[in-house]
């Protein structure tokens, strides 16, 4: 491994080791949201050795790590909204990366909303909503990089956020995106870490704290990264802490045996970058290394700021009554079955990470309890002591499993991905592609994970498993009908 690689994985910013206790509290606990964006569970807290990731991988072993979690819908728009409102997506909300929760639940108590209600001190910083201008008034501040700065063309904050979200710093690339409208895929900049957005937003966040740290209130923080979202730019010393020649193409890169075509992505997110070719053309095998690459080294760039931000709110004492949330929206592939990006139905677009760390719970451990997303909003607000909306949330709080290691967490989890939809056990994962106009059964997918971990094989009408496909319908219909139905 080179030189580079080891100081970088040396290089753990400043997390505070304390023995954790179930004592009570008699100040309320403050939030910290890392709320990451395609951020796939491939980190070595995880057990993958490729992408390096010391503080993410040091705030996991001061916390409790969920191993099985997965997002209620992969595309971000709608996976954030039904976090965020503890509601799951069903045939008519929550459909796509275009949700607004203004529109497709105002009736709903936000998490965010219930801490502001509360008496915290509520601030949005980067990307946490999709929408810029969704429910702003659930928060006290929102914020992301350059939105609100005077622009020339007079855009609004949201037009403006969308016209240089891709924040590209070379001048060709600069140059391209202004000329197309979409710029390349990947950049590698000679540039500081407080350069790129996330960056920006990373300093902010700091001030926040320094701030909060004065004042005689409870905060719920968010911290929203882009990485490691498309375009995959980072500053140029993330991209060489890594050997070109050991990133590799996954072994999966074929179409499952018996998926059906309605099953695979035709990375249409992916396709609206400069240099990928056009639907139906797989990318090269050096340009598939670099997206690769590219990825792993946004992941060690936000891992970087992450630390900063950690040792920043142990610097201040704040640790010590803060809980920390790191969390993603949804996965992401990088050619698993020739697919990139989300918006698939694999278990690639959808399995994320979670980890929960709280400065009064002394367990910490690796869980592989089946949750779901929507869990977090009530794991939040019980470890807060605050009460729940009624009738609303649709998750489960994860404190049990935070506290007893050997819970197995729940029999199934649902997650919407189109038309699809899915039910996933510890054992398996079911799909049907149910047509929007008459609610029939196009097709589906069976994939077990127990003997497939990598969804190579569907299953669905091998004689063996019918019995299978008939319990995870019985499970679908039952449990999750008004999802489906929209009813």
């Amino acid at each position: 491994m080179k030189l580079l690689q080891l100081l970088f994985l040396a290089c753990v910013i400043g997390i505070s080791v304390c023995t954790y206790s179930d004592k009570k509290h008699d100040t309320k606990l403050n939030v910290l949201l890392l709320y990451m964006d395609d951020l796939r569970p491939q980190l070595r807290a995880y057990g993958h050795t490729q992408a390096l990731s010391p503080n993410i991988d040091a705030l996991a072993k001061n916390g409790v790590t969920f191993t099985n979690a997965y997002c209620n819908v992969a595309v971000c728009g709608a996976s954030r909204a039904s976090m965020l409102t503890g509601m799951r997506p069903t045939k008519n909300i929550f459909r796509d990366y275009k949700t607004f929760i203004q529109e497709d639940a105002p009736n709903a108590i936000t998490l965010p909303q219930l801490f502001k209600q509360n008496g915290y001190r509520v601030i949005s910083n980067g990307k946490i909503y999709h929408h810029l201008d969704d429910r702003m008034s659930d928060w006290d501040e929102v914020w992301r990089p350059y939105a609100f700065d005077k622009n020339p063309d007079g855009l609004s904050p949201t037009d403006y956020w969308q016209s240089l979200w891709r924040d590209y710093w070379l001048p060709e690339n600069i140059a391209v995106y202004k000329k197309t409208n979409r710029g390349p895929a990947f950049e590698s900049a000679n540039v500081s870490d407080t350069t790129y957005i996330d960056g920006l937003m990373t300093q902010k966040v700091i001030r926040d704290l320094e701030k909060l740290k004065e004042q005689d209130k409870p905060f719920f923080l968010t911290a929203g990264f882009i990485s490691p979202h498309l375009p995959f730019n980072a500053p140029s010393r993330y991209w060489e802490a890594y050997d070109r020649e050991e990133i590799k193409q996954p072994y999966n890169n074929f179409v499952p045996k018996n998926a059906p075509a309605i099953s695979i992505s035709k990375n249409n997110e992916l396709r609206q970058y400069n240099g990928i070719p056009p639907k139906g053309v797989q990318v090269s095998d050096s340009t598939a290394i670099s997206l690769i690459h590219g990825y792993y080294a946004t992941v060690s760039y936000v891992d970087a700021l992450i630390g900063t931000i950690l040792s920043k709110l142990t610097e201040l004492g704040l640790d010590e009554n803060t809980v920390v949330v790191l969390v993603s929206d949804h996965g992401f592939n990088l050619q698993e079955h020739t697919q990139w990006a989300k918006w698939t139905s694999h278990r690639t677009s959808m399995q994320v990470p979670l980890i929960i760390s709280s400065p009064f719970l002394k367990q910490k451990h690796n869980t592989d309890a089946l949750v779901e997303l929507v869990d977090i909003y009530p794991t939040l607000a019980e470890l807060c002591g605050l009460s729940m909306p009624e009738r609303q949330l649709e998750g489960a709080s994860l404190l049990p499993i935070m506290k007893r290691e050997k819970l197995k967490g729940k029999d199934h989890v649902f997650i919407k991905n189109a038309n699809g939809y899915k039910v996933k056990t510890q054992r398996y994962c079911y799909t049907e592609f149910i047509n929007p106009e008459n609610d029939k059964i196009i097709t589906g997918t069976l994939y077990d994970h127990q003997n497939d971990p990598d969804e190579n094989v569907n299953v669905y009408d091998e004689k063996a498993y019918k019995e299978v496909v008939e319990q995870m319908h019985d499970i679908l219909y039952s449990a999750y009908k008004k999802n489906v139905y929209g009813k």
